[in-house]
């Protein structure tokens, strides 16, 4: 059985390396101009629930909150609850050991699938192209 300390460990290393991954991707983009494309935005022409995702990061590490609306506002109302939902994944997992959705978190992922499933359909509607990222 493990303890909660080498939990808390486990999960800091795995934050850790996610972190250092995503900065060393900004920098990069930062660098160079040089970003993945989106696949779905190449194939199709229309905008995924998450183009425009790097720019709202860099945008958000850069403190330019307005631009990071510009760039994905649907993903930036969406990231208090990822964080409440990551965070008591995490409280748990250290404190329990345990990493099975509670039956509100899984609600609250469907929601937030459910929210980004339809502000990707939006986003490609005429009327609502004022969300397309910029």
């Amino acid at each position: 059985m493990t303890s909660s300390k080498s939990r808390l460990l486990r999960l800091l290393a795995g934050a850790a390396a996610v972190l250092a991954a995503g900065l060393g991707y900004a920098a990069w983009v930062s660098l160079t101009g040089l970003a993945i494309p989106c696949p779905v935005h190449a194939l199709t022409g229309l905008w995924c629930p998450g183009c425009g995702v790097t720019r709202m990061c860099l945008a958000l590490l850069g403190m330019d909150l307005a631009g990071a609306w510009r760039a994905n506002p649907g993903l930036l109302l969406a990231l208090p609850a990822a964080a409440v939902l990551l965070g008591s994944m995490a409280w748990r997992y250290v404190r329990q050991g345990k990493r099975a959705l509670l039956p509100w978190q899984t609600g609250l992922v469907w929601a937030l699938v459910v929210w980004m499933l339809g502000f990707g359909l939006l986003r490609n509607l005429p009327a609502f192209s004022f969300l397309a990222p910029r």
